[in-house]
């Protein structure tokens, strides 16, 4: 299935989902009214909420609290992009000016704790303790993982291993969540909710290591964000990690250098260095590796369209070009 397809299948969740945001976004404060639309309504994939609904569906769910779950892993996942790019002083996010750019740092951060905060609230009115556990442990280890990224910033000599546990938290972990609610809301046993787990958290870390392959692969209009931002931040993603390992002494330096100035001053050779490697091949592999453990952990679904739409989502994701 292509991602029409896949929208057309849920289309009445999708629909129900869009009241739900519009009605929870809303706010005596106007400011935090235009923030919020801005970043949501911006164009974004909604690959979390898609999960969240297609798992519910996938088990049989026929109740409808997976739509206010959805939009709370969506306020989530937003709340995050306003903190990150306060923190990363990012000024474009999907081909648009980011939020801290038209308003600045902190009506974005703010903004940012009104959707986390409303989240909580959405989820105590669902009213299911076990899914209050998933979510709020996730938001916890987001958390973890921006400081995670935060230490690695501007240091060359961070592993493949402390990268990995990096996109864990600050990425997989919320896939990993909405996954596991679909078997939630129907009582699933352990290992349902295990290999829904399994699931999110792999498509999650794909979804990734395919955003580090296109930071260096893709055109700033096809990424939707500044080509290099990641290196102009001194973030080691892995294929930076990889060249330094398999490039010659030269080209280690030069990456080490940039990571460890930040800019983009020596983009050009960063870039030469890595397509120079197997660093692009290198990371995309691992990321198709991923991809197979997520479609491998579905076998716990019965045979349906939407099973089969949970493992379409997982090929998009790591064959987009944006």
């Amino acid at each position: 299935m292509d991602i029409a397809a896949i929208r057309e299948l849920i289309a009445d969740d999708l629909t129900a989902i869009d009241k739900v945001i519009l009605k929870r976004l809303k706010s005596d404060v106007v400011l935090i009214n235009q923030i919020g639309a801005h970043i949501v309504y911006s164009g974004g994939k909604r690959m979390r909420p898609l999960i969240v609904l297609l798992a519910a569906r996938a088990f049989g769910y026929q109740g409808d609290k997976h739509i206010e779950l959805a939009a709370v892993v969506e306020f989530i996942h937003t709340a995050t992009l306003l903190h990150d790019d306060v923190v990363d002083a990012s000024d474009k996010r999907r081909n648009k000016d980011t939020a801290n750019a038209l308003w600045g740092n902190s009506a974005s951060v703010l903004s940012g704790d009104f959707l986390y905060s409303r989240s909580f609230e959405m989820m105590v009115d669902v009213g299911i303790m076990r899914v209050l556990d998933i979510l709020s442990h996730a938001s916890n280890q987001i958390a973890e993982g921006e400081v995670l990224q935060l230490l690695n910033c501007n240091n060359p000599e961070t592993t493949e291993e402390e990268y990995m546990k990096v996109i864990y938290r600050k990425t997989a972990t919320l896939f990993e969540a909405g996954a596991k609610i679909g078997s939630v809301l129907v009582d699933g046993s352990a290992e349902q909710e295990a290999a829904m787990a399994d699931y999110g958290r792999h498509l999650g870390t794909a979804f990734q290591l395919i955003d580090d392959v296109m930071d260096y692969s893709s055109s700033s209009e096809e990424m939707g964000k500044n080509v290099g931002d990641d290196l102009a931040e001194g973030k080691p993603t892995l294929p930076l990690i990889r060249a330094m390992e398999k490039g010659t002494a030269a080209q280690k330096k030069v990456i080490q250098s940039a990571i460890e100035h930040g800019g983009l001053e020596q983009i050009d050779a960063v870039t030469e260095a890595i397509k120079s490697t197997d660093a692009i091949a290198y990371t995309a592999e691992i990321a198709e590796r991923e991809a197979d453990k997520a479609k491998a952990a579905l076998g716990v679904l019965p045979a349906s369209p939407y099973r089969d739409a949970l493992a379409s989502l997982v090929d998009l994701s790591v064959k987009r070009s944006s």
